[in-house]
Protein backbone atom coordinates (compact mmCIF):
# COMPACT_ATOMS: atom_id res chain seq x y z
CA UNK A 1 0.00 0.00 0.00
CA UNK A 2 3.19 2.13 -0.49
CA UNK A 3 1.94 3.39 -3.65
CA UNK A 4 -1.08 4.80 -1.90
CA UNK A 5 -0.06 8.20 -0.64
CA UNK A 6 -1.65 10.11 1.94
CA UNK A 7 -2.57 13.31 -0.72
CA UNK A 8 -4.40 11.02 -3.28
CA UNK A 9 -6.04 9.51 -0.16
CA UNK A 10 -7.23 13.06 0.56
CA UNK A 11 -7.96 14.50 -2.48
CA UNK A 12 -9.93 11.32 -2.99
CA UNK A 13 -11.70 12.04 -0.14
CA UNK A 14 -12.31 15.37 -0.98
CA UNK A 15 -14.25 14.27 -4.42
CA UNK A 16 -11.53 14.21 -6.53
CA UNK A 17 -12.74 11.61 -9.14
CA UNK A 18 -9.70 11.36 -11.10
CA UNK A 19 -7.50 10.85 -7.85
CA UNK A 20 -10.11 7.84 -6.43
CA UNK A 21 -9.45 6.19 -9.61
CA UNK A 22 -6.15 5.75 -9.44
CA UNK A 23 -6.38 5.34 -5.30
CA UNK A 24 -8.75 2.33 -6.56
CA UNK A 25 -6.06 1.06 -9.29
CA UNK A 26 -3.20 1.44 -6.71
CA UNK A 27 -5.11 -0.81 -3.94
CA UNK A 28 -6.67 -3.17 -6.22
CA UNK A 29 -3.46 -5.73 -6.05
CA UNK A 30 -3.21 -5.55 -2.47
CA UNK A 31 -7.02 -5.99 -2.29
CA UNK A 32 -6.53 -8.82 -3.99
CA UNK A 33 -3.24 -10.36 -2.27
CA UNK A 34 -5.37 -9.90 0.74
CA UNK A 35 -8.36 -11.72 0.46
CA UNK A 36 -6.81 -14.52 -1.17
CA UNK A 37 -5.34 -15.28 1.94
CA UNK A 38 -9.24 -14.99 3.66
CA UNK A 39 -11.45 -16.12 0.94
CA UNK A 40 -12.23 -18.95 -0.55
CA UNK A 41 -10.80 -19.10 -3.81
CA UNK A 42 -13.95 -18.86 -5.82
CA UNK A 43 -14.76 -15.29 -3.56
CA UNK A 44 -11.92 -13.52 -4.05
CA UNK A 45 -12.37 -11.35 -7.38
CA UNK A 46 -16.28 -10.72 -5.77
CA UNK A 47 -14.71 -9.66 -2.37
CA UNK A 48 -12.26 -7.18 -3.75
CA UNK A 49 -14.95 -6.08 -6.16
CA UNK A 50 -17.50 -5.12 -3.11
CA UNK A 51 -15.19 -3.74 -0.82
CA UNK A 52 -13.83 -1.83 -3.14
CA UNK A 53 -17.54 -0.40 -3.91
CA UNK A 54 -17.50 -0.02 -0.33
CA UNK A 55 -14.41 2.66 -0.60
CA UNK A 56 -15.98 4.42 -3.56
CA UNK A 57 -19.42 5.03 -1.31
CA UNK A 58 -17.96 5.68 2.41
CA UNK A 59 -14.53 7.08 1.63
CA UNK A 60 -15.69 10.55 2.37
CA UNK A 61 -16.32 9.09 5.99
CA UNK A 62 -12.90 7.41 6.81
CA UNK A 63 -11.89 10.26 9.75
CA UNK A 64 -7.96 10.22 8.75
CA UNK A 65 -6.20 9.18 5.23
CA UNK A 66 -3.50 7.13 6.99
CA UNK A 67 -6.05 4.69 8.38
CA UNK A 68 -6.70 3.64 4.61
CA UNK A 69 -5.25 0.59 4.64
CA UNK A 70 -5.97 -1.12 7.47
CA UNK A 71 -9.80 -0.21 6.88
CA UNK A 72 -9.19 -1.14 3.30
CA UNK A 73 -8.19 -4.49 4.67
CA UNK A 74 -10.78 -4.74 7.34
CA UNK A 75 -13.77 -3.90 4.41
CA UNK A 76 -12.08 -7.02 2.48
CA UNK A 77 -11.69 -9.24 5.03
CA UNK A 78 -15.60 -8.63 5.79
CA UNK A 79 -16.64 -9.06 2.23
CA UNK A 80 -14.77 -12.39 2.88
CA UNK A 81 -16.83 -13.46 5.96
CA UNK A 82 -19.84 -12.21 4.33
CA UNK A 83 -19.84 -14.28 1.01
CA UNK A 84 -18.69 -17.06 2.79
CA UNK A 85 -22.10 -16.73 4.61
CA UNK A 86 -24.25 -16.79 2.11
CA UNK A 87 -22.07 -19.48 0.56
CA UNK A 88 -22.51 -22.02 3.59
CA UNK A 89 -26.00 -21.46 4.18
CA UNK A 90 -27.49 -22.50 0.82
CA UNK A 91 -27.26 -26.01 2.46
CA UNK A 92 -27.46 -26.92 5.85
CA UNK A 93 -24.79 -29.67 6.31
CA UNK A 94 -24.94 -32.15 9.40
CA UNK A 95 -21.56 -33.89 10.18
CA UNK A 96 -23.00 -37.23 8.54
CA UNK A 97 -22.70 -35.64 5.00
CA UNK A 98 -19.89 -33.60 5.60
CA UNK A 99 -17.96 -37.24 6.28
CA UNK A 100 -20.15 -38.77 3.29
CA UNK A 101 -18.70 -36.01 1.27
CA UNK A 102 -14.72 -36.04 2.19
CA UNK A 103 -14.64 -39.84 1.75
CA UNK A 104 -15.76 -39.72 -2.06
CA UNK A 105 -12.69 -38.10 -2.37
CA UNK A 106 -9.00 -39.77 -3.39
CA UNK A 107 -6.23 -39.03 -0.18
CA UNK A 108 -4.45 -37.45 -2.85
CA UNK A 109 -7.21 -34.47 -3.32
CA UNK A 110 -7.84 -34.19 0.10
CA UNK A 111 -4.23 -33.94 0.58
CA UNK A 112 -3.90 -31.22 -1.76
CA UNK A 113 -7.18 -29.15 -0.37
CA UNK A 114 -6.19 -29.85 3.07
CA UNK A 115 -2.04 -27.80 1.76
CA UNK A 116 -4.71 -25.04 0.02
CA UNK A 117 -6.51 -24.53 3.50
CA UNK A 118 -3.51 -24.13 4.97
CA UNK A 119 -1.91 -22.04 2.75
CA UNK A 120 -5.56 -19.85 2.95
CA UNK A 121 -4.52 -18.91 6.63
CA UNK A 122 -3.28 -15.96 8.19
CA UNK A 123 0.41 -16.78 8.93
CA UNK A 124 -0.96 -16.07 13.38
CA UNK A 125 -3.05 -18.95 13.12
CA UNK A 126 -0.80 -20.97 10.41
CA UNK A 127 1.83 -21.17 13.02
CA UNK A 128 -0.46 -22.34 16.09
CA UNK A 129 -1.83 -24.93 13.86
CA UNK A 130 1.38 -26.46 12.47
CA UNK A 131 2.58 -26.22 16.09
CA UNK A 132 -0.16 -27.86 17.38
CA UNK A 133 -1.59 -30.61 14.96
CA UNK A 134 1.65 -31.20 13.24
CA UNK A 135 4.02 -31.01 15.64
CA UNK A 136 2.28 -31.61 18.46
CA UNK A 137 3.20 -29.40 20.97
CA UNK A 138 1.22 -28.69 23.77
CA UNK A 139 -0.57 -25.60 24.57
CA UNK A 140 1.71 -24.47 26.89
CA UNK A 141 5.35 -25.27 25.01
CA UNK A 142 2.69 -23.51 22.04
CA UNK A 143 2.26 -20.32 24.72
CA UNK A 144 6.27 -20.71 25.34
CA UNK A 145 7.38 -20.48 21.76
CA UNK A 146 4.95 -17.95 20.63
CA UNK A 147 5.03 -15.75 23.80
CA UNK A 148 1.40 -15.80 23.89
CA UNK A 149 -1.19 -16.55 26.66
CA UNK A 150 -2.98 -19.16 27.17
CA UNK A 151 -6.04 -17.95 26.03
CA UNK A 152 -4.81 -16.72 22.90
CA UNK A 153 -3.18 -19.73 21.80
CA UNK A 154 -6.53 -21.39 22.30
CA UNK A 155 -8.43 -19.17 20.80
CA UNK A 156 -6.08 -18.98 17.30
CA UNK A 157 -6.06 -22.66 17.26
CA UNK A 158 -9.95 -22.62 17.23
CA UNK A 159 -10.12 -20.21 15.02
CA UNK A 160 -7.66 -21.37 12.50
CA UNK A 161 -9.49 -25.13 12.60
CA UNK A 162 -12.97 -23.17 12.11
CA UNK A 163 -11.07 -21.03 9.32
CA UNK A 164 -9.58 -25.11 7.22
CA UNK A 165 -12.91 -26.27 8.09
CA UNK A 166 -14.94 -24.11 6.30
CA UNK A 167 -12.42 -24.33 3.28
CA UNK A 168 -12.74 -28.04 3.59
CA UNK A 169 -16.46 -27.87 3.35
CA UNK A 170 -16.62 -25.28 0.56
CA UNK A 171 -13.87 -26.84 -1.79
CA UNK A 172 -16.01 -30.19 -0.86
CA UNK A 173 -19.38 -28.74 -1.93
CA UNK A 174 -17.65 -27.30 -5.19
CA UNK A 175 -16.37 -30.69 -6.34
CA UNK A 176 -19.00 -32.26 -5.92
CA UNK A 177 -21.20 -29.94 -7.41
CA UNK A 178 -18.82 -30.07 -10.48
CA UNK A 179 -18.88 -33.82 -10.49
CA UNK A 180 -22.51 -33.44 -10.65
CA UNK A 181 -23.15 -31.36 -13.69
CA UNK A 182 -20.55 -33.78 -15.67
Amino acid sequence: MAACSHDLIVRAQGGDAAALDRLLVECRFDAHRYARRHCVTSEVDDAVQEALLIVVQRLRSLRTAASFAAWLFTVVRRECRRLSRRMFAHEELDEERIADRFAARSMNELRMELAFALESLPAHYLEVILLRDFEELTITEICERLDVSVQTAKARLRRARLLVREYLIGASAAANLARDRL
